[in-house]
């Protein structure tokens, strides 16, 4: 099974290599809804708690500071507890 991956509180300078502050912006309310990655997500919240259950697996929970991959392919329940906004891009 492909994972979620979190970097907690990664440096500036990893932000920086990694373009970060120019990848778009998301924002959702708190909700709860499936979600299907078609591709490889890397995001970086700015704001925000969520639990991230893939289908067949552990919950996740990550927040604001926190840089998270997605794997192409996965199946999860998002579970947003509070409000997110993130920079986020597909590859």
């Amino acid at each position: 099974m492909k994972n979620i991956k979190i970097i907690h509180q990664p440096s500036d300078a990893e932000l920086a290599k990694l373009c970060v502050r120019q990848w778009p912006v998301w924002e959702k309310e708190v909700s709860t809804f499936p979600w299907t990655y078609d591709a490889r997500e890397i995001c970086y919240l700015l704001e925000g708690d969520v639990t991230v259950t893939p289908k067949g697996g552990q919950p996740v929970r990550f927040g604001k500071g926190d840089l998270v991959t997605f794997p192409d392919g996965m199946e999860c329940t998002w579970q947003i507890h509070v409000a997110v906004r993130k920079h986020y891009q597909f590859s």
